[in-house]
Order: C-alpha cells, then sequence, then structure tokens
C-alpha cells in the first residue's frame, strides 16, 4: 500500500462533499499537471491518502481511499488526462494544519513542504504515520 496527499479547495469540493459521495466516492478530475497525473497513475485499489483543504484552512481533514485506479477524466477531451476514484474513509479528529506540518523537522522533506502548488503527491509511510499521530487518527 502507498499513501498519498489529494489538495482540494474547499470552497470547490471540501471534505463534506467528499463523504456525501458514500462508498462509490468520486473521481479526482480536473487534474491538469503532468507530474500529479503521473502520480495517480501509479496509485492502486485500497492506497489510502489524506484529505488537504487548501485556500485558507490549509490542512489534512481526512482520510480517503483510492476505490478506482486511473482511467480517463471525464471532464475533458484531452486523452492525456487521467483521475483516480477515492472515497472517504474518516475525518481526522485534530485537523493538521500546514503550519503544523512545517514546524515539525520530520515532515521536512514532505512535497507539501518542498513543492506546495501540487495538488497529489506521495507520502512517505514515516510521514503518514507522523501526520496520523498529530491529527489522532489510527490511519486505517
Amino acid at each position: 500500500m502507498r499513501y498519498w496527499l489529494f489538495k482540494s479547495e474547499p470552497s470547490a469540493w471540501g471534505w463534506q462533499d467528499q463523504v456525501e459521495r458514500g462508498d462509490s466516492g468520486e473521481q479526482w478530475d480536473g487534474v491538469r499537471n503532468y507530474q500529479a497525473r503521473n502520480f495517480m497513475r501509479e496509485m492502486a485499489l485500497g492506497d489510502r491518502g489524506f484529505f488537504y483543504h487548501s485556500q485558507d484552512e490549509k490542512a489534512v481533514v481526512g482520510l480517503v481511499e483510492v476505490c478506482a485506479e486511473a482511467h480517463p477524466d471525464s471532464t475533458t477531451d484531452d486523452p492525456r488526462w487521467d483521475c483516480v476514484d477515492i472515497r472517504a474513509l474518516a475525518p481526522v479528529p485534530v485537523p493538521v494544519t500546514l503550519e503544523a506540518i512545517k514546524a515539525d523537522p520530520r515532515l521536512a522533506d514532505m512535497a507539501l513542504v518542498r513543492q506546495p502548488r501540487l495538488s497529489v503527491q506521495p507520502v512517505a509511510p514515516e510521514a503518514w504515520n507522523i501526520i496520523c499521530q498529530l491529527g489522532r487518527t489510527e490511519g486505517w
């Protein structure tokens, strides 16, 4: 199993929107960055991810699971763009802010710190465990 982070502007698609999709999940569409697209192409069923609210909140707020592997993005006719489907697993009891992540030297190598604009990014297992601890979640 691998771990990921999915960034979303809560005004466009927030954690509650994701939760409301239920077990069927929702495609993570509209990504138009080659590196982020390539990360989605690497994902496998059952991979876990953090749901991250960008903009004002800037925090990990939920845990998600990849429920459909990479497939064509239905929001475009351009065959270069793929997406995955994700479903909500659980909220993070204590949202883990970007400020807290940046303040923890163990997380200094995270893509979220080094490449903050990347909307889909890998998370190392060690970083996954640390953020789950900070958020008081079991990490599923």
